[in-house]
């Protein structure tokens, strides 16, 4: 354990540029150990997620090297990964399993995942099924849950399959899958997910197409593709640089600029959710870097006034909703949101421990099934954390959350461990202490 107390800060200033993107960074990793030769990859996020993917597609023969700031993948082609001599640790890394599971799925592979106590509790079920459909033979913990053993089929089966939630993991695992299945394989999306492998699967040289039919999106996979090596520059992480972008809203006397912020429109919400409080929240630089939107973003103090959510938008900003949530608690009047669901199966139940988080250092707070209601303080600070230090349970963005919460309260706020925020943002400390001063 390593706790740490979060205090009233002085006005943030400054300048940063936050990690790479963690989505797009294990899909470079995995599409680059599928092209033949090598690839170079600049600004990925070297959390401990991401180091994960790297680690499990060494263990399957992909070559992969860091040279200074650029990572560099010697590819083995689709259809290439070998059969891995120990289990695949994927430690506390969702996407990492899911994704990883999706591109053995159609390989003459068996592979074993393991992971820490908390992505042992994730269900795994909704990969499960759609990959059988496929031909992998999985062998899942009771409950659908890590340890695994996943027994790829090669020629794998073409399957055209209608997503039950909206999980952009769920339809990348079946798109990998795909990749290496002879036919179409097809993704049915009623509600639109992040399009981070669609965007990369063309860019390496895959064959899609897109297409919308009865409200619903479309995305065909045409398998046995042929990569080619790439040059990929990771943009930064939106989900990172959400926390700054708060507490720079929160904090009075506040302005910060975050430099390099990723803007896909299927990743950022948040934004525009925080701008319909009355963020001041502007866009410099807008350009775009490997075919996804980046700006820099300037974000000045704000007085935030309550909204009610958009839960069309969640799919967007899901893994933004923590930090939200303690942008509702400073704001003037009540915040709703719902449809919020996915948040129970994240590395923690979200919605649970986010409310009693908030609770804990003071803020009103009412837990519902699928989201929270909470009514904020209208600028003033948050009373803080006195009983004891708030259980983040494992989860680094339940820690960095209440790390924001910290700075604008006043008795600080104390969370229990802080070593999990290294999965996603190790920097994340050193970055708001700068900016604090």
């Amino acid at each position: 354990m390593r706790p740490r107390r979060f205090e009233a800060a002085r006005p943030l200033r400054g300048t940063i540029r936050v990690p790479g993107d963690k989505s797009i960074s294990h899909r470079a990793l995995m599409l680059s150990a599928l092209a033949v030769g090598e690839s170079r990859i600049s600004g990925l996020l070297e959390g401990e997620d991401v180091l994960a993917t790297a680690a499990a597609l060494h263990a399957m023969g992909v070559q992969i090297e860091r040279h200074g700031a650029e990572w560099r993948v010697h590819g083995v082609g689709v259809g290439g990964l070998l059969q891995p001599a120990n289990a695949l640790d994927m430690g506390n890394s969702g996407t990492s399993t899911r994704l990883l599971m999706g591109l053995v799925a159609s390989h003459p592979v068996t592979a074993t995942f393991t992971g820490d106590a908390s992505l042992s509790k994730r269900p795994m079920g909704r990969v499960i099924e759609p990959l059988g459909r496929m031909g992998a033979d999985i062998t899942a913990s009771p409950g659908g849950t890590l340890p695994l053993m996943l027994r790829g089929l090669c020629p794998a089966v073409p399957i055209s399959y209608r997503l039950p939630v909206a999980s952009a993991q769920v339809k990348s695992a079946i798109l990998l899958a795909g990749l290496n299945t002879p036919g179409i394989t097809t993704v049915i999306e009623p509600v639109p997910t992040r399009d981070h492998s669609e965007r990369m699967l063309a860019g390496f040289g895959a064959r899609l197409e897109l297409g919308d039919e009865d409200g619903a999106r479309i995305i065909r996979i045409h398998g046995q593709a042929e990569f080619s090596p790439q040059q990929i520059a990771v943009p930064g992480d939106p989900s990172s640089a959400a926390f700054f972008a708060v507490a720079a809203l929160i904090v009075p006397g506040s302005e910060v600029v975050i430099e390099n912020v990723g803007l896909n429109p299927t990743r950022a919400a948040l934004f525009t959710v925080l701008r319909q409080m009355g963020g001041r929240i502007e866009e410099l630089n807008p350009r775009e870097v490997g075919g996804e939107p980046v700006a820099d973003l300037l974000v000045r103090h704000s007085a935030l006034t309550g909204v009610e959510v958009d839960p069309a938008l969640a799919p967007s900003m899901i893994d933004e909703f923590p930090v939200l949530f303690v942008a509702a608690a400073m704001a003037q009047g009540r915040t709703t949101t719902s449809g919020l669901e996915e948040l129970r199966v994240k590395e923690s139940d979200r919605l649970a421990v986010m409310a009693a988080a908030l609770g804990a250092a003071g803020a009103q707070v009412a837990e519902r099934e699928d989201g929270l209601v909470i009514d904020g303080t209208g600028g003033d600070p948050l009373p803080g954390t006195t009983g004891g230090p708030i259980a983040t349970q494992l989860d680094h963005r339940i820690a960095m959350s209440m790390a924001v919460a910290g700075l604008v309260s006043h008795a600080g706020v104390e969370v229990d461990d802080t070593r999990p925020i290294a999965t996603s943002f190790p920097n994340f400390e050193a970055l708001l202490d700068g900016l604090a001063g």
